[in-house]
């Protein structure tokens, strides 16, 4: 069995008393104490999770920006230096590699973040399609750490540190010291709440974790592993790759087409998707509430609401909704067979037998308050 990776907040979480569990290759927390209470923790106050097992890629040299507007699905030249942006990168069939998070540096440098789990993939992806360019691709996943501050009370802690990025609007980044630690901050997340997710070598994340656990210590900051992080980001209807996308589905049947740029001169995967669109959509992403007491679960078949023989389409993600109180989840659907109005009842198989469920608008949760700038 191959050894599993640590992150530089390995043993400094440990301390903290993390569960710890392998995901994507690493040894990672799963959760502090309750899930709940950390889920809570996020919505009410704020959370702070060690990421470090996310992969980061560059590509740097005078045709940066022009080699990854190929490779991803949404426009970076939509946005300007400074920006950050959210895709999907393709293969030629119009389906899912992987999605990311796009830094735009500038035309000769440009920051991809994306998931661990998919890392394999993506370097063989993006180096089987690099346009030959004069651009070079870096992976530097294993030298740089991730922090993600995330919840209500997410920039009076890191003003207590520093107030350089309390302004910074949201998906921007920039760069700066935090409690003297060089780091890259982006106004982003994967909560649906406000925050910041905060870059910085490994040799400097210790000392960045300390300092925002120290400063975030009267305002109810909790460290908060991806058991809260699953149920946080589906409240919020934020896709997981593996679940709600994968090489086999394609961003519009996923419902991200806003993260799809089809009037873009070119990107792999452009022609499939147009055709797809033309021809359209024979499942789509629907979100569901159970309406008879049951918690749904990624594979879970979605049926007829009497027969169980009569099949349309399958679960992606499901759970017990802390902020809600309901069983939530995603759930591709046979549009045709069912159609995707809010309402519809639907009926979800579970251990050989069908609960009442129906579809519902998405998000589950919205963030109540605005975000936050001086």
């Amino acid at each position: 069995m191959e050894e599993l990776l640590k992150t530089p907040l390995n043993d400094a979480i440990k301390r903290r008393g993390a569960k710890m569990v392998a995901y994507a290759g690493y040894e990672m927390p799963v959760r502090f104490g309750s899930i709940v209470e950390e889920h809570q923790a996020v919505r009410l106050a704020a959370g702070l999770f060690d990421v470090s097992h996310m992969t980061e890629f560059w590509l740097e040299g005078p045709d940066a920006l022009k080699a990854a507007n190929y490779l991803v699905s949404n426009d970076l030249n939509a946005v300007v230096d400074g920006d950050m942006q959210y895709s999907v990168m393709c293969t030629a069939e119009g389906t899912a590699v992987d999605d990311l998070m796009v830094y735009r540096y500038g035309a000769d440098k440009i920051l991809l973040v994306m998931n661990a789990a998919c890392k394999a993939q993506d370097i063989a992806h993006i180096q089987a399609n690099l346009p030959k360019l004069d651009v070079r691709f870096t992976d530097r996943s294993l030298e740089t750490a991730q922090l993600a501050l995330q919840g209500p009370k997410a920039v009076s802690i890191l003003e207590k540190l520093t107030g350089a990025f309390v302004s910074l609007p949201t998906m921007k980044f920039t760069e700066g010291d935090i409690a003297g630690v060089p780091s890259l901050v982006s106004r982003s997340g994967y909560t649906g709440e406000d925050g910041y997710e905060i870059y910085c070598d490994n040799a400097g994340a210790l000392a960045l974790f300390e300092a925002l656990m120290s400063a975030g210590k009267a305002e109810g900051l909790s460290p908060v592993g991806l058991g809260a992080r699953d149920t946080l980001r589906l409240e919020s209807k934020m896709p997981l790759y593996g679940n709600e996308l994968s090489m086999s589905i394609t961003p519009l049947e996923a419902r991200l087409g806003w993260a799809v740029a089809l009037d873009k001169p070119d990107f792999l995967g452009k022609a499939a998707l147009l055709a797809q669109k033309e021809a359209g959509l024979t499942r789509r992403l629907v979100g569901f509430e159970m309406t008879e007491k049951a918690i749904p679960r990624h594979g879970y078949p979605v049926v007829a609401p009497d027969d169980a023989s009569v099949v349309w389409g399958e679960v992606t993600s499901g759970c017990p909704s802390p902020t809600t109180g309901k069983n939530i989840g995603l759930a591709y659907i046979d549009v045709a067979k069912v159609g995707t109005k809010p309402g519809t009842q639907i009926g979800i198989e579970i251990r050989g037998k069908i609960k009442s469920a129906k579809i519902v608008k998405t998000p589950f949760y919205k963030r109540p308050y605005p975000v936050r700038t001086k």
